[in-house]
Order: structure tokens, then sequence, then C-alpha cells
């Protein structure tokens, strides 16, 4: 074979021929002088469509490639600008990378690909950029893969959740729970912010959901049922425990503090320390956590029973959907009729969201995907050390968690 044949080859350079191969001493760089074939010369930059030529623009320009061994590898190419009646006067579009990039297509996804699997700082060391390069690269990488898919295509069932990432900042988080990627997110906590999903999801798609998952935030509920009101919504069985787990801890320190005035410090001692063994599932009681439920079974009727209320509607959701159908109403009558306050209240709540606690046990929806979503935007927060802006994360949380993280160049 040729030897620039094998440089092309070497390089992965497709549509492109290598005039000739120059080493620039001071930079200890290796310098690949390269143009498009013909085929692919006087294209728009941004939609790729044949142009007439405008003039030669800035000359030459070089575009990092990806390294030779250890030597840093860079392309240079002219950088003629073209006439497009659709987007006026741009640079020259090439066929080894995006517009607008100073990296090569395959230096770019390789890039991505490890932002999805390592620190921003740890990749920005391996493949010697600054860590702003690696957010830029992941920030166009996924520009580019969503102007090639449709990210709302046969959207039925969607999960809706807030994130707090730090400060006063949240994002609102939408997933698919078909194909279990996460399909968009935005900045925001409130109505507005998930408006504008369903903005981009448009009218026609909006009548196509069928079920709808979210936490008890009636903000949420209510964008859902003006938006699209044929979807049934469905109230994460998850938080419901959560409302009963909050009341169970009301209980005792209504307990605790009645147990202080009265002078029982050592009672009000023993039901301070008594708040995990009564927070966690019977199953996963340690012996020491066992014997302090016992304790409290024997000399605090009011505070088990709370428990038992708790244990009780954790177990509904557990059933099959027609006992737990009738498990809830059976519930809900017991808690009215607790006199603990607390579940009274709650025993209001959940009325009020019955509707769509039974549509969550009838159609067994939940909002454990988007959980776990949530928890994985955590690991990558963390991973990274934080974010100086909500672009780089969501680019990066659409590159990890949407699907759209490119294989590793020459790799299916």
């Amino acid at each position: 074979m040729h030897p620039i044949r094998v440089w092309a080859k070497g390089l992965g350079l497709a549509g492109a021929v290598v005039e000739g191969v120059d080493w620039a001493a001071e930079r200890a760089t290796l310098v690949v002088r390269v143009r498009p074939v013909w085929q692919e010369r006087h294209r728009c930059g941004r939609c790729r469509r044949r142009c007439p030529g405008f003039d030669a623009g800035s000359g030459r320009r070089w575009w990092r490639a990806l390294d030779l061994g250890t030597t840093v590898t860079m392309l240079e190419a002219d950088s003629p600008r073209v006439q497009c009646p659709a987007h006026g006067v741009v640079v020259a579009a090439v066929p080894w990378a995006r517009h607008g990039a100073r990296f090569t297509r395959d230096f770019e996804d390789q890039v991505a690909w490890m932002a999805t699997r390592s620190a921003q700082s740890t990749v920005a060391t391996l493949f010697r950029v600054t860590w702003r390069s690696v957010a830029g690269i992941c920030t166009r990488v996924v520009a580019a893969a969503e102007a090639g898919r449709d990210p709302f295509a046969h959207l039925e069932r969607i999960g809706i959740d807030e994130i707090h990432i730090g400060g006063p900042t949240y994002l609102v988080v939408v997933v698919d729970h078909d194909s279990g990627h996460l399909i968009w997110t935005a900045p925001g906590r409130d109505g507005a912010t998930l408006g504008r999903f369903f903005d981009a999801l448009g009218a026609a798609r909006c009548r196509k959901l069928r079920r709808v998952s979210r936490d008890g935030a009636s903000w949420i509920a209510t964008v859902v049922a003006a938006r699209c009101p044929q979807a049934i919504q469905c109230t994460d069985p998850f938080h419901v425990v959560g409302w009963a787990t909050d009341a169970l801890d009301a209980v005792r320190r209504q307990v605790w503090n009645a147990a202080r005035r009265s002078g029982a410090d050592e009672t009000a001692h023993a039901l301070k320390g008594a708040r995990w063994a009564l927070w966690h599932n019977p199953e996963n009681l340690t012996a020491t956590q066992q014997l302090t439920l016992e304790t409290i079974a024997r000399t605090n009727r009011p505070l088990y029973r709370a428990y038992i209320l708790k244990e009780a509607l954790r177990l509904v959701f557990q059933m099959g959907r027609r006992r737990a159908l009738h498990a809830l109403e059976r519930w809900l009558q017991w808690a009215r009729r607790s006199r603990l306050q607390p579940f009274v209240k709650l025993a209001r709540t959940i009325t009020a969201y019955r509707p769509s606690i039974e549509a969550a046990l009838r159609y067994r929806v939940t909002n454990a995907r988007v959980e776990s979503m949530n928890g994985k935007i955590r690991l990558i927060i963390r991973r990274s050390f934080g974010f100086h802006s909500t672009d780089a994360l969501i680019a990066l949380a659409k590159l990890t968690l949407g699907g759209l993280c490119p294989p590793l160049p020459g790799r299916s």
C-alpha cells in the first residue's frame, strides 16, 4: 500500500486525502496535511449542502487528532468559506471534524466516551486538553447526536421528578419508562420549567402519552393534567411510604416530647435512639434494633401502632393488584380511626391522591427508574467534583444516560 494511504488509514481519515506529513519541532507535533476529496468540498458546515465558494476564509487551520503513540498529532488543511442559501456565509464542512470544532470527530468521540466513565480532570490530563475543552466536546457530541435522532419518538410512558444538584439549583428530569433513557432535563423546579418539556414534545405527541409516573408534587400533577389530560397519572408508591415514615417520625417526636415533659428522661432517651429501629424494614433490623422494637411494643402502644401502620402501608404495595386495592381501603379506614393525628392527616392526603395511587397499583408504573436516574446524576456530579455550569452537567448526563454516547472510534 502507498505510504500516503497508510497514513490516511492509520488516522482513520474517510473522505480525505493526505498530501504530506511534517514534523513541527518547536511544538513537538506531527502535522499531517490533508484536503477533502472532491465530493466533500464546498459544503455548508451546518447543513452540508453543496454551495458556491465565498472566499479563502482564515487560510490554513489545524485540528487536533488522536495521538500517534505518545506524539501529539494535528491535521492541517485550508478553511475556505461558502455562501449557503439557508445559513449565509459559513466555514466549509470538512469530513474529519464537526462544524466549529478544533478537534477531529474521532478525537471528540473518544473524549466523550471516556468522560462518561471518568472525571473530567482525568480525561483532560489523559488527552492533554483543558477541562473546559472536555465540557465543550461533550456538549458538541450531544448536540450532533440529538440532531440525528428524535428523543421523543414513540413516547407512551414517562416518569417525571426533580433532583437537587447543589445550592439553590434543581433539575427537572424526564425519563422514558420503555427505553430507560433520560430524554429531557432542564434547570428549575416549577410548572413553567416542566411546561417547556411539553412545548418541545408538541401537542400531537402529548396526546400519545398513556402513563405518567410522578411523586406528590402538585405542580407536576397540575401541568400534566393541563397538557395531556388523557394520560393516567401514577403516584410513586415509594413516596407514599415515605409519607407514612414521616408520619411515624412525627408520632415518635410527640411521644418523646411528652416523656421529656413528664420527667421520664430514661424513656425519652430510649425513644430518641429508636429512630432507625422504626424506620428500617423488619427484615433489615439488627439484633439491637429488634430488641428496641420489642421494648416499644411492650411499653409504648401508640408508637408501636404507628409503626404497624407504616409497615402495613408498605406491604400494600407489595401485594397483587386486586388484593392491594382492597388492602388500601382497609388501611385508610384503620388510619382514620387510629387516633394518631399524623396518620389521620396522612389518610386525608392519600384519599386526595387515591386515584393516582390506585393507578400505580393497577398498572405497576412507579418512579423507581427515575430515582435510579437521579442517583446516577448525583454520581456524575460527585465523580466530576461538581460543575461550573448546569449546561455541562446536562450534556454529560444526556451523554451517559440518554443513549447518546458514541462508540469508540474504529469499533461498532
